[in-house]
């Protein structure tokens, strides 16, 4: 294992990550936001540990100590408050009381991971449009020929969010929305993984990229959670030409965590007229 990934390892199973989340959010919350005056002579970006507190309606100190990992369980009224107080709510608060459960509770998971013979049916059947499953730390377990056709990322054993970052043919594939879909991939990865820093899947994955990419690093640390379930992208695929596709995240019933993804257009589309000529050329013998 690469040294760093190791030593970032080391760290994530000693974090307090509580108190990481807690710091992490209120950076994020403008005062003018929470119904304070912003000041002119602010030294943090967002609020401070006592109007985090006051907000929320405990003592400065007991904030300071959740912070400071030396409480790690707070009440669910308190982790309430503090959602409230943060500006938290659905997938995000609950992932502040994920964070506040024992911890051994929320014991790593392995890294294997099986697509239901049905869902891989279903995905290898699609000629119309392409179709793939994630693992829950979206490695890409299986797809068909015109997701194959549609980017490189999408071939079974490739991590999406490395090559999001670290794949220069990728990135040129989405370059007008890589900033929105890379900050929504990262804040679907902490959806999917839960507060599971402890899965050495999950710590060589944020390790790796970490060390890797500056700009993983930064929206690593914003702490966002948020998943991601359906959208749009444009993809200036250097075959078609630029297709603005819309795209389908689907939780795999019985599973845990895997999800399926659908890219489509609308019917009678120039969109749709791309995808068709996509799948012909992905059809096509030697291609």
């Amino acid at each position: 294992m690469n040294p760093a990934h190791h030593a970032y390892r080391g760290r994530m199973s000693k974090t307090n990550e509580l108190g990481a989340f807690l710091r992490a959010r209120r950076d994020l919350v403008r005062p003018e936001e929470a119904g304070l005056p912003a000041g002119a002579r602010r030294r943090v970006p967002g609020l401070r540990r006592e109007e985090v507190a006051q907000l929320a309606g405990i003592s400065s100190e007991y904030y300071l100590r959740l912070e400071q990992g030396r409480d790690q369980h707070p009440s669910p009224q308190v982790l309430d408050a503090l959602a409230r107080a943060l500006g938290l709510a659905g997938e995000a608060a609950d992932y502040l009381h994920a964070l506040a459960r024992p911890a051994q509770g929320r014991a790593g998971r392995g890294r294997r991971e099986r697509v239901p013979d049905g869902i891989r049916q279903f995905v290898m059947s699609r000629t119309d449009l392409p179709a793939l499953v994630l693992g829950r730390y979206q490695d890409v377990l299986v797809a068909n020929p015109l997701a194959l056709a549609l980017s490189p990322a999408n071939a079974p054993g490739v991590n999406v969010l490395r090559a999001a970052f670290l794949d220069p043919e990728v990135k040129a594939l989405y370059e007008d929305d890589w900033d929105y879909l890379i900050g929504g991939a990262v804040a679907a990865l902490r959806a999917l993984a839960g507060p599971e820093t402890r899965d050495p899947h999950l710590a060589e994955l944020v390790g790796d990229l970490s060390v890797r990419s500056h700009e993983f690093r930064r929206l690593w640390a914003r702490h966002d959670v948020r998943p991601r379930t359906s959208g749009t992208a444009l993809v200036k695929h250097p075959q078609v030409g630029p297709m603005r596709l819309n795209y389908e995240k689907l939780t795999v019933t019985g599973s845990d965590g895997l999800l399926l993804v659908l890219w489509h257009a609308p019917p009678g589309s120039q969109e749709a007229e791309s995808l068709s000529l996509l799948a012909h050329l992905a059809a096509e013998p030697g291609e």
